[in-house]
């Protein structure tokens, strides 16, 4: 008989496919509890909890706030590469799954697994191996990161007592896929663009409608992310939108009336919607809004009782969702560079007029909050159901948590507060909205489950 014990196990009694068992002992603040848990060794992914998964992605929004140059874009990148790597780590203790690499641009075939793995090992040495090329490689803080990600690693895997070969085929195997996801996103076009975010050579084009900087001295973010990056699962052209309102300065246009909209809900905002506009702002510094997606997965995630099993589909679908989400809304923000409500309203209603918080340096059109978050919010929908929730993601910033009868009434609570902010109109919003949902159903569409 062997022996496991950690903090990071979960039991299953109900797994009689192999004589070789496994003992758990549930460890909470370093005390071992009384009852003994029988796991078989090759129990599949949904005999343990989420813990280490979850572990990770907690650590991956305290890389994001240190990081340099983790901007939207990029920080969705990021995450669907670790959410290919876990479950692509783990996807044959699924019975019901399958692979989905080959159905993703860009990601060829993945080491196989090859006999008994005991897959919270697999799922961290893989979830480790990954992050330690998005987050190390050429970052400002390389050393720093590698270092709080080994330690992660080697607390989970000290965390564990097994005798003989299976721990070291664990990892080894982890490790692999790891480093193969990894491999795969060195050629996406996008390769260390946490260095590129504001290339000087781009030149907007020039309109009455067109994009400006709306700062002295500020540079177009990541104007080339739609010619260059690799979406994942969409091509050039799918999930794009019709395009803003026709450009013109008539009191009865479209494009006025919808200026006028956010120079009146910013002139009358009221204590709740400026709440709503800071808490959602998730700007440079914090944990960035493709971070706050990810931090309601892992909220969902724990508030289901998820397994590791449900954790590495979910955090594969957000993932996939949010990077691919970014990367419709970037090709219609440089197709159409719209021009932005504060350029517009201090030209044609009101020089003096302000925002409630900064414009970002890109394009009006599509929201990349409404359009990353309805990504995310739709593909946790169809995973867990348009359930409640209480967030909790800035609670250590000195925000309070904000609570939702429904995952899509946080949903537009996100995507208006870029109006409130005064820095979105009413079509980028909505129209960004539109955008997330038709991402969220592409993933979903993906051949995740196994033919019976």
């Amino acid at each position: 008989m062997r022996y496991v014990t950690g903090l990071f196990l979960a039991a299953a009694l109900a797994y009689a496919t192999d004589a070789t068992r496994v003992e758990l002992h549930a460890q909470t603040g370093g005390l071992v509890a009384a009852r003994d848990q029988r796991v078989f060794v090759n129990a599949p992914a949904s005999a343990y909890d989420m813990d280490v998964p979850l572990a990770y992605y907690n650590l991956a929004f305290t890389l994001s706030k240190r990081t340099g140059g983790i901007t939207p874009p990029v920080q969705g990148r990021i995450f669907a590469y670790m959410g290919l790597a876990l479950y692509e780590s783990v996807v044959d203790g699924m019975p019901h799954n399958r692979s989905i690499a080959r159905s993703l641009h860009g990601i060829g075939p993945l080491p196989g697994n090859d006999g008994t793995k005991y897959w919270p090992l697999v799922a961290s040495a893989a979830l480790a191996e990954v992050m330690r090329g998005l987050w190390g490689d050429a970052t400002d803080v390389a050393a720093q990161n590698v270092a709080d990600i080994d330690s992660l690693e080697q607390q989970i895997a000290d965390g564990v007592d097994l005798q003989g070969s299976l721990a070291r085929r664990s990892i080894d195997y982890g490790r692999s896929v790891g480093a193969a996801v990894y491999q795969t996103s060195l050629d996406d076009g996008e390769d260390r663009s946490y260095r590129t975010n504001f290339p000087t050579d781009y030149v907007p084009p020039v309109c009455d409608g067109c994009w400006v900087p709306t700062a002295p001295g500020q540079i177009a973010m990541q104007p080339y992310w739609k010619d260059r990056m690799t979406g994942f699962v969409l091509t050039a052209g799918d999930c794009s939108e019709d395009g803003p309102p026709a450009f013109s300065t008539a009191p009865s246009s479209a494009a006025y009336q919808e200026a006028y909209e956010v120079y009146v809900i910013r002139n009358n905002l009221t204590p709740e919607q400026a709440t709503i506009a800071r808490f959602w702002a998730d700007g440079p510094g914090t944990i960035n809004g493709p971070g706050h997606s990810l931090s309601t997965t892992g909220q969902i995630l724990q508030l289901v009782g998820a397994n590791l099993a449900d954790a590495a589909e979910t955090y594969a679908r957000v993932g996939l969702s949010v990077a691919d989400g970014l990367y419709a809304v970037w090709s219609s923000k440089y197709t159409y560079n719209w021009i932005r409500p504060v350029t517009y309203i201090s030209r044609y209603i009101d020089p003096g007029w302000t925002t409630f918080l900064p414009t970002p340096p890109f394009p009006e059109y599509t929201s990349a909050h409404s359009g990353q978050t309805s990504a995310a919010i739709n593909t946790l929908i169809a995973l867990w159901g348009d359930i409640g929730y209480t967030d909790h993601t800035h609670d250590a910033d000195g925000f309070a948590p904000r609570t939702f009868a429904r995952l899509t009434d946080s949903m537009h609570e996100t995507a208006v507060s870029r109006l409130y902010a005064g820095i979105h109109y009413h079509s980028a919003v909505y129209e960004g909205l539109d955008q997330g949902r038709c991402v969220a159903n592409a993933v979903k569409a993906l051949p995740w489950r196994k033919r019976h």
